[in-house]
């Protein structure tokens, strides 16, 4: 967020060469991460060293982000298409590149890594459910993410979500949020439910698993707009060694729609219509 456009956007739509550049690195980065930049010269290495077919893949996915990162530099997420845009440049991306490579390896069949709807559509999950998370930080960094389309129905300032006397329409704009991300929990279960590869998806349904569990968590909540919430430890690690088979990731997605169902029916607050969970699409 320090870095100048004149510098940044070059950076974007020249990433993905980095990787061949044996010296590259980029030592000026004071953010948290900054060591990824300082010590990129390891992570090109390694990448060099990949078989061919997976170079390409990386490759490509990181040109396709970085050309896709330097436009929103320069725009604002306003209506839910954008929104869905920016979250397939963040994560619709890596979910689609990591199916190309499940199925370069061997690993998975051909199909996963050629559906790149059904990718994108697990990537979205998993990112709307980190921008909604990240509310708060987001907003002392100066960056916005929430759609302008649906968080102007209920403020008329993003920023205004974090005041006391706004924490109503707060939690009705972030329940309709929490809304739409459940709406990609069909295409979730769908993605898990062709993978045949045991380690593919125990990798794949631990991250999945855990979006679930954490959007039900956000449901409703005004700590949303007070710090982060968080899932316990305890119940992360237990989401991790359980999500082995499809079985138990149906009854974990199913327990917590019907959570947030639940909620839906005894808060106080009036809701349109929309913003219910039909947990009926779990099924």
């Amino acid at each position: 967020m320090t870095l100048s456009l004149e510098t940044k956007v070059p950076m974007l739509h020249n990433f993905h060469t980095y990787l061949y550049q044996a010296d590259w690195r980029f030592p000026e980065s004071k953010y948290k991460d900054h060591v990824v930049l300082q010590d990129f010269p390891t992570i090109s290495r390694e990448f060099r060293n990949l078989a061919e077919v997976y170079q390409k893949v990386i490759a490509e996915i990181c040109r396709e982000m970085g050309m896709g990162m330097a436009e929103f530099l320069e725009m604002k997420v306003e209506s839910l298409l954008d929104f869905d845009k920016y979250c397939q440049l963040a994560s619709g991306l890596l979910v689609i590149g990591l199916s190309r490579l499940f199925s370069a390896s061997g690993l998975e069949e051909a199909s996963i890594g050629e559906d790149i709807r059904l990718s994108n559509s697990v990537g979205l999950f998993y990112q709307k459910t980190n921008i909604i998370r990240d509310y708060l930080e987001d907003q002392l960094d100066g960056r916005e993410f929430w759609p302008r389309e649906v968080w102007s129905k209920y403020g008329k300032k993003l920023s205004d979500f974090a005041k006391p006397e706004n924490i109503v329409p707060a939690v009705q704009c972030l329940n309709e949020l929490v809304t739409n991300a459940l709406q990609h929990v069909p295409d979730v279960l769908l993605y898990l439910s062709r993978l045949r590869n045991q380690r593919v998806f125990h990798f794949n349904a631990i991250l999945q698993v855990m979006s679930m569990a954490t959007l039900a968590a956000f449901y409703n909540n005004q700590q949303v707009f007070k710090g982060v919430v968080k899932i316990r430890k305890g119940q992360t690690a237990t989401l991790m060694m359980d999500a082995t088979n499809m079985q138990v990731v149906r009854a974990v997605m199913y327990q917590y729609a019907n959570e947030v169902s639940e909620i839906f029916t005894v808060c106080t607050t009036t809701y349109e219509e929309p913003h219910k969970v039909d947990i009926l699409l779990l099924h």
